[in-house]
């Protein structure tokens, strides 16, 4: 079964069209991440999964269900813009969302005690959310989002903000959830990120879906195009070079698309400068979404093999 299916889904507000047509399917114990620019149609494609907005047109079915509150007791929810009751204690705000999809008893005490050990909390559960750091805060959210056990969880931005040891801590904590067998949909801005964790990745881009598939039938689908070079000479080296079609210039390295052979490129760059790497490699997904996001380019739906 697919813990998502979306269908012919399409939402516009006003003359804008957020969402148009748009048709994915998330395997159950799947870790999904979501892709795209600002303003995108990601968080609200996020927000009708979640039934928190209705789609002009389409379907939308989670977890086998397509009533418009359906499994919402075993779906957990980390919004983009985080709010937590300040006033509440740790121990207590965990309690209360737990309660709200139907935790209860010493299970859910015992889950809330686990969950502040693996985020380094414990000390913090009797401290009200405004003694909280910015991170600790994200962290108790993150943890009021999981704690009722849910079977699909939907994370909208999840590391943004957060220093390296935090993110870590949070990455460790969504790839335990995938081994228990929980769904994990988050939106990210971090392609590393995408590309470590992600068994499949969706991209959308104005409204329309531009990629979906595992991150190797998406490089696949890219071919073995980029160069990536390292010389004395750097960027201005690759100036006016016969089948360079674009560089993307990372300071000492650069990524560059090329068409024809390599060896060519090879001799003409040792004919100018001192080459000091040469290697051919798969775009990376850094390199693909700015392929397909950079003004001025058509929106293409790039089937996967």
């Amino acid at each position: 079964m697919d813990a998502i299916v979306l269908n012919g889904v399409t939402k516009q507000f006003g003359e804008h069209l957020a969402v148009d047509g748009l048709s994915l399917r998330v395997p159950v114990g799947s870790l999904y991440g979501f892709i795209g620019p600002n303003g995108s149609g990601k968080t609200t494609t996020l927000r009708m999964i979640l039934h928190i907005l209705l789609p002009d047109s389409g379907e939308v079915e989670v977890l086998g269900r397509r009533e418009t509150r359906a499994a919402q007791d075993q779906v957990g929810y980390l919004p983009e813009e985080r709010g937590l009751y300040k006033r509440m204690t740790v121990r207590r705000l965990l309690r209360y969302f737990g309660q709200l999809k139907g935790a209860s008893g010493p299970s859910l005490d015992g889950d809330i005690a686990e969950w502040l050990a693996t985020m380094g909390l414990s000390d913090w559960a009797d401290k009200k959310i405004d003694t909280l750091s910015k991170g600790m805060a994200q962290k108790v959210q993150f943890i009021s989002a999981v704690i009722s056990r849910p079977a699909l969880v939907i994370l909208d931005e999840p590391f943004s903000g957060l220093d390296p040891v935090n993110a870590d801590v949070l990455k460790d904590a969504v790839l335990s959830l995938k081994r228990k067998g929980t769904t994990v949909v988050f939106s990210t801005h971090d392609m590393g990120v995408a590309e470590q964790m992600c068994d499949r990745i969706f991209m959308i881009h104005k409204g329309k879906k531009v990629l979906d598939g595992t991150l190797e039938e998406i490089r696949a689908h890219y071919g073995s195009d980029t160069i990536r070079v390292r010389t004395s000479g750097g960027a201005g080296a690759l100036a006016g070079l016969a089948g360079v079609k674009e560089v993307n210039d990372l300071g000492n390295t650069q990524e560059v698309r090329f068409s024809g052979d390599p060896q060519a490129l090879l001799r003409s760059l040792m004919d100018r400068t001192t080459v000091q790497l040469f290697e051919i490699a798969h775009p990376t997904l850094h390199d693909i979404f700015v392929r397909i996001a950079a003004p001025g380019r058509e929106v293409t739906t790039h089937a996967m093999a």
